[in-house]
């Protein structure tokens, strides 16, 4: 692992990844347990429990708002999560979090790629932007203290930033970065938490489409083996389930190259309506032949209240044409959820973690 202090636990959870990806997946929602697409704000309410009777075995959110200038450290959105995450634990579920993070130099949001001097900023040593930079991760180093298990133990996390860096969306990506300020921003977060003492998070990196093609889309920019743990790809491009079959595949092999586990850490198709879309656009490309991943982590349900018209949805809710074949994908031996997860945080018998 990239952490040479990784406590107990996180290695366990990442012997776990490599084992489960034999057998199946892990199905996962961003912001599952935050909103859904007709609530909000409901302690232990959740799309998917509400339609398979059980949650996802992957809980992702995001980190930015704990970090950057958008911090409120008494809102209530900053203890919700908190909360959420202790309970995802307390059922023995996989956290995932990513980093929406606003502009350090600009002061815009994470889409606003109008600079691309601002990582270098960050890398400049004394720089107002690398201060304002390190503050966010300080901020981070103590959410992240704070989240212990009922045993008083840190709670791992598989760690997302920077992710899309092969699009020009981003304030870090290749419309702003070079490929050596990439790495090194990359190095430099890593080696800045660790030194703050965490010592929970699994390392993901996960590019999108673009930047290169193939399995070299999987390790575009990448910041070397010693400073990844884990291969993630964001993938929204589902019509054909051919296309996602094709891009599992090539992920799985790089997982074995470099003997990493790997996973879809985004997917989805805004707004689908095929009723069989869980079993033929999911199941079928996710379990063929030679490909093997720990986990496929969906899009959010955006919560829109009684705008139906509003139609920003990426996984199931009550009532969508695709209920019925969920429960399918659900019952299916391959697919694991909450209920189904083995002992997640206990070590695997067989699987050395280094």
């Amino acid at each position: 692992m990239v952490d040479p202090d990784a406590t107990a636990e996180t290695k366990a959870l990442y012997a776990n990844l490599w084992a489960i990806q034999q057998r199946g997946f892990m199905f996962g929602h961003h912001d599952d347990l935050s909103y859904g697409r007709h609530w909000q704000g409901v302690k232990g309410k959740s799309d998917t429990k509400d339609v398979c009777g059980d949650y996802p075995a992957v809980y992702s959110l995001d980190f930015a708002s704990m970090m950057d200038d958008r911090f409120n450290p008494q809102s209530d959105w900053v203890a919700q999560s908190k909360q959420n995450i202790l309970a995802a634990r307390r059922r023995g579920e996989v956290i995932t979090a990513c980093c929406h993070l606003n502009n350090p130099l600009t002061d815009g949001d994470s889409w606003d790629n109008s600079s691309r001097a601002v990582v270098a900023g960050i890398l400049k040593n004394g720089s107002n932007t690398q201060a304002k930079f390190n503050t966010w991760l300080d901020r981070l180093i103590s959410f992240v203290k704070d989240l212990k298990d009922d045993n008083g133990h840190p709670i791992p996390i598989i760690f997302r930033p920077f992710h899309e860096h092969t699009q020009t969306w981003n304030w870090w990506g290749r419309g702003c970065a070079t490929e050596s300020e990439f790495v090194n921003l990359w190095r430099y977060t890593v080696a800045y938490l660790m030194r703050g003492g965490v010592h929970q998070f699994i390392y993901i990196i996960s590019p999108q489409s673009g930047g290169a093609d193939g399995e070299d889309r999987f390790t575009y920019w990448w910041p070397g083996d010693d400073y990844v743990d884990m291969i993630g790809y964001d993938f929204y491009e589902q019509e054909n389930p051919i296309d996602f079959y094709i891009s599992l595949k090539s992920l799985s092999a790089v997982s074995a190259k470099k003997q990493k586990p790997c996973a879809v850490t985004e997917t989805g198709l805004e707004a689908f309506s095929n009723p069989r879309y869980w079993t033929d656009q999911i199941l079928q490309p996710a379990t063929a032949s030679g490909v093997h991943i720990s986990f496929i982590t969906f899009w959010r349900n955006k919560y829109v209240g009684k705008n139906e018209k509003d139609t920003h949805f990426f996984s199931v809710f009550p009532g969508h044409p695709s209920e019925q074949d969920f429960k399918a994908f659900y019952c299916d031996k391959r697919t694991y959820f909450s209920r189904d997860l083995p002992d997640m945080y206990s070590p695997v018998t067989g699987i050395i973690v280094e």
